[in-house]
């Protein structure tokens, strides 16, 4: 029997975190649903094979620590992170936004990638494997004065991650690359924008795709990379 595959989803009880959550578990992972409502994830996990609901905020480095240990103790060693938690501060002017919302949006976006990754990263090096996919977005390749933490926090994440993965080398066994699902409907998108805005959402299907062959291994090739999921091939 092969041995089981384990997953790390942060933000996975609801959005696009909950649609990974759940492709993950039907390509057979053992997944670990993070997020900080237990309610929730006790939903969530009771619908998926073999998951573990683990409260947790990613942006404390105790609580981080914590849900690292009980996700190996009970699932075991971990294949693959999923960084999708995120925030995002509250609509105004850069110099009129609340600086505590404004820092806890850094806190969550990159802190929080900062911590699950730098805490899982030496036990996959230690085993020679493992991935790494962070939840990126356009808005971090451009100015969005109307969100300018989430514009900041998207852009430091990914330059993390270019750091990450010069530091790792072109032949490392552990691979990281970032992708961006495009303006998908959640929670949080639902309520950033306004009528005038024009938006159109697009669907799941693309970063569900994507994230499921970077978990296969199908595209290593693209580490430390940044890749906007548009269609299924790469």
């Amino acid at each position: 029997m092969a041995e089981r595959r384990v997953a790390v989803v942060t933000g996975g009880s609801r959005g696009i975190g909950l649609r990974l959550s759940t492709v993950l578990a039907e390509d057979g992972f053992a997944v670990a649903v993070v997020g900080r409502d237990q309610a929730r994830l006790d939903t969530v996990v009771a619908d998926l094979p073999a998951a573990l609901g683990v409260r947790a905020d990613v942006a404390d480095p105790g609580s981080v620590a914590t849900a690292i240990d009980v996700v190996v103790e009970r699932l075991g060693p971990i294949d693959l992170l999923v960084n999708n938690a995120g925030v995002r501060d509250q609509r105004a002017l850069p110099w009129e936004s609340d600086p505590d919302d404004w820092w806890h949006t850094l806190e969550v976006n990159v802190r929080g990638v900062m911590l699950m990754t730098s805490r899982m990263l030496p036990a996959m090096l230690a085993r020679g494997s493992g991935r790494i996919v962070d939840l990126g977005s356009g808005i971090g390749q451009r100015a969005e004065p109307r969100y300018s933490a989430y514009s900041v926090s998207k852009a430091a994440a990914l330059r993390w991650l270019d750091n990450v993965a010069a530091a790792l080398g072109d032949d490392s066994p552990v691979r990281v690359v970032s992708v961006s699902p495009g303006l998908v409907q959640t929670d949080m998108t639902s309520s950033m924008w306004d009528d005038s805005d024009d938006i159109e959402f697009g669907p799941t299907e693309p970063v569900e795709g994507f994230v499921r062959r970077f978990a296969a291994g199908e595209l290593d090739h693209l580490h430390g990379r940044f890749v906007h999921a548009v269609k299924d091939t790469y």
